[in-house]
């Protein structure tokens, strides 16, 4: 696949759809490469008229990776971030932000639409606050404000991030049950993924890229940076906010909070979905993609 430098650094990223077609750049969420937006989900959005660019958020998949940052210190970005000074984090989700419009100006697109997954949708919300002038539309989900008076993630779905299971260099069998259980904790009640299919994509996952390190320092992004209400307010673009009533990592409450602070906003509340994005779930989100953009006469089926 191309890559691409932005923000001093260099990405990998690749395009679908025909290149006279509005763009739409899709970012993906805490720890996760590209290609959790899978093949049948991007050829979906080519179909529906779009030229869909993915790529690998920095630290992790093919992106280069912020090596001399070295481990994050969280107990000090935590104490810093209680006491209101700047945290000693290695980058926040505004850098991120710069780094995906950075991936539009490397590719010679002005404007696009912005879709973001979970921490990529909180990087959409910065992209679409910040480069007003680059955002044709915004679609946000299963992501938050923020705020540190919304819901928290249940303790099972906190476990989730917090214990990493066997190294699959030396344990791959324990790694992928491991991913699969984990999966299942916060994956979508009403629409289960098969074992089988979970510990496949796990093991492709692995197969393209394995950098722990690269989580850890994304972690460290979303704790160091702000809540976003007020950034959110300034939003212009046509919005929807998509997010599952049965998330239990990042709780519907984010979501409506999301929602409610973005200027005409239209919030899609999906029964059954949890913190994934499941198959049977491709068109039903697709839609509202879809929703925001046709609000300008374009993307529509």
């Amino acid at each position: 696949m191309p890559q691409l430098s932005s923000n001093g650094l260099h990405f990998e990223y690749d395009v679908h759809g025909h290149p006279s077609d509005p763009a739409l750049l899709l970012i993906m969420g805490l720890g996760a490469q590209m290609t959790r937006w899978s093949e049948d989900f991007v050829d979906k959005l080519a179909a529906r008229g779009f030229r869909v660019i993915r790529f690998d958020n920095r630290d992790v998949g093919l992106s280069e990776k912020c090596e001399a940052a070295g481990a994050p210190d969280m107990p000090a970005i935590v104490a810093a971030v209680s006491a209101g000074t700047k945290p000693p984090a290695a980058y926040t989700l505004s850098d991120m932000a710069d780094d995906a419009v950075g991936i539009l100006d490397g590719l010679g697109i002005a404007q696009a639409h912005i879709v973001g997954a979970s921490m990529g949708g909180m990087i959409a919300q910065l992209v679409a606050a910040n480069y007003p002038q680059r955002t044709l539309s915004l679609t946000s989900i299963m992501s938050t404000s923020g705020h540190p008076t919304l819901s928290r993630a249940t303790p099972q779905a906190m476990a989730v991030l917090t214990e990493r299971g066997p190294d699959p260099r030396q344990n791959l069998d324990g790694f992928l049950a491991h991913a699969a259980r984990g999966s299942r904790v916060i994956g979508s009640p009403g629409y289960p993924v098969s074992d089988a299919d979970l510990r496949a994509q796990s093991k492709s996952y692995f197969e393209r890229s394995y950098y722990p390190l690269g989580f850890l320092r994304q972690y460290a992004a979303i704790v160091a940076s702000p809540e976003r209400r007020a950034q959110l307010a300034t939003i212009s673009a046509p919005t929807v906010v998509i997010h599952g009533e049965d998330d239990p990592l990042v709780p519907l409450s984010g979501g409506r909070d999301t929602a409610a602070h973005i200027p005409g906003a239209d919030l899609r509340i999906i029964a059954g979905m949890g913190h994934d994005i499941p198959p049977a779930l491709y068109d039903t989100v697709i839609d509202g993609i879809c929703s925001a953009a046709g609000r300008r006469g374009i993307g529509t089926a």
